[in-house]
């Protein structure tokens, strides 16, 4: 019986997907985002080309031009002419 009532708490939890926000960087270039979340403030360096993930549990981002926006988490962040674009 122990086991069934662990197996029924666990499982709806690891079905659950994790949603992060991944930024892309089409610049040829690399750009910086300035990500806060959970109160703690990080720099995340993206190269030309690279994807990253980031924001797992919400956060405020500040684009490489100085904008401004708040993700949830299930968004993608496009770096296209120094400009961050959400999707």
């Amino acid at each position: 019986m122990k086991t069934f009532v662990l197996a029924a708490l666990i499982l709806p939890a690891a079905a659950h997907p994790a949603f992060t926000a991944s930024v892309v960087n089409r610049d040829s270039e690399p750009r910086t985002l300035i990500v806060t979340e959970g109160g703690s403030q990080t720099e995340v360096v993206v190269g030309v080309g690279e994807t990253l993930e980031f924001c797992s549990a919400g956060c405020f981002v500040t684009m490489p031009n100085g904008d401004r926006e708040v993700l949830t988490g299930s968004e993608t962040v496009e770096i296209s002419e120094g400009r961050g674009r959400v999707r």
